[in-house]
């Protein structure tokens, strides 16, 4: 009190008392908007626990070619590895010496994130920069793609809310109301950001999860409000998300060699499920035996399950071409489409049987099987693009890119999933 009154501060004084004193003439929305922006401030200051922690900055994959080029494998690249790459890594519970060390360490797509409906929770993002290319000073955002109830501050979008530059971090505070599966993105700069990998998959699990009257506990798509055995019901036993992206080698070698690629060119070599092309799609999570130069490629695409389970496929698409992925041998049933579920107005069910799913950038599409009847081995269905270009690993001969196996067990070999993925 004793602070000198700037004409500054008393504009604000007036300024905050006037907005007071007219809150009742507020628009239902914008009370809402003044409502969350509160309760975000609110648990900030409690101190919400910390869901995910990631930090962004640089690094390096692999991608397979049996022939050279000027732009792939980049003569840059670390021993094993060809394509450099701007992305997230996982820094969770890590502390700072450790986070600091994974600079240079992004992996390809970010870390897999998800929540549970209505349960607010912190992400964390760090800033490391760039170490290829300490000349670029390239803030970086957690832009939620489709998330309908952003509070601005943590929205992402540089023009209406914050980024956070090299050596700063910023807690996102997410209160997740619609079920279904998303995707987020940096959104700095975002053609340059987003191709060069700054991509992942984030999804919300419904409160139906938890019971309904007339429902059982279980594992559900969305708030269905009908029983497992209703033929509209979104029950699964097991679920996979799948992350469909591009790499064109020239955009990804021009960032390594500080160049500037001319984006209206853009014709992509590779493409990615996970962040790995086939064959390495089917390889085990993690850093495969033998497999050293994955390290930064953590997922695998391969789906496994008991027959008769149901599994749940939640793909989206933060490439910039249109794709279409086919089952081959077994119906999809599509139940959901940019986390909406598929049912009209008066209640009808929306959702439609199909073995192929188009799917543009930015999209998303969540779609269900019945795993068929075996009896002894496994048996196998390939999941995979029907552009030809998207099958090949740089345009070479023999099968690559968008392509993975479905492998289905006898009733009652795999154990219970316990995350997603597994």
């Amino acid at each position: 009190m004793d602070q000198r009154l700037t004409r500054r501060g008393f504009l604000r004084l007036g300024l905050g008392a006037a907005a007071g004193g007219a809150g009742i003439l507020l628009a239902p929305h914008t009370r809402d908007r003044l409502a969350r922006r509160a309760e975000a401030a609110s648990v900030l200051a409690q101190g919400a626990s910390l869901r995910y922690h990631l930090a962004g900055t640089d690094g390096w994959i692999s991608l397979p070619s049996a022939s050279s080029s000027t732009y792939h494998p980049d003569g840059l690249a670390p021993a094993g590895l060809s394509t450099y790459m701007f992305g997230f890594a996982d820094v969770t519970g890590l502390d700072a010496a450790q986070i600091q060390a994974m600079k240079n360490k992004c992996q390809a797509p970010a870390p897999l994130m998800y929540f549970d409906e209505g349960q607010g929770a912190l992400v964390r993002l760090t800033n490391l920069g760039l170490a290829q290319r300490p000349d670029l000073t390239d803030a970086h955002t957690i832009h939620w793609h489709g998330f309908r109830n952003v509070i601005p501050m943590f929205d992402g979008e540089p023009s209406s809310s914050v980024s956070v530059p090299i050596g700063r971090s910023l807690d996102y505070y997410y209160r997740p109301r619609e079920p279904g599966t998303y995707m987020f993105h940096c959104h700095v700069e975002d053609t340059e950001h987003v191709h060069m990998g700054m991509t992942g998959i984030v999804f919300v699990r419904p409160a139906q999860n938890g019971g309904a009257p007339g429902i059982p506990p279980g594992r559900y798509v969305f708030n269905d409000g009908v029983p497992p055995g209703d033929p509209r019901s979104t029950a699964y036993d097991r679920e996979f998300a799948v992350l469909l992206t591009e790499v064109w080698n020239e955009a990804h070698w021009d960032d390594a060699h500080i160049q500037l690629p001319e984006w209206s060119d853009y014709r992509p070599d590779f493409f990615l499920l996970n962040g790995r092309v086939y064959p390495d799609t089917i390889l085990p999570h993690g850093t495969p035996p033998g497999r050293p130069d994955l390290a930064y490629q953590p997922y695998s695409s391969l789906i496994r399950a008991n027959a008769g389970e149901r599994v749940l496929l939640r793909f989206a698409n933060l490439g910039f071409l249109k794709q279409t992925m086919v089952l081959d041998g077994i119906r999809l049933r599509v139940v959901g489409k940019d986390a909406v579920l598929l049912r009209g107005r008066d209640g009808s069910d929306l959702s439609y049987q199909t073995s192929t799913i188009s799917i543009g950038p930015g999209e998303s599409v969540d779609a269900i099987f019945v795993a068929p009847e075996v009896v002894s081995g496994e048996a196998t269905y390939l999941l995979y693009n029907r552009n030809l270009v998207g099958l090949s690993n740089n345009g070479e001969p023999g099968l690559g890119g968008q392509l993975t196996e479905v492998r289905i067990a006898p009733a009652g070999t795999l154990p219970p999933q316990s995350a997603p993925n597994q």
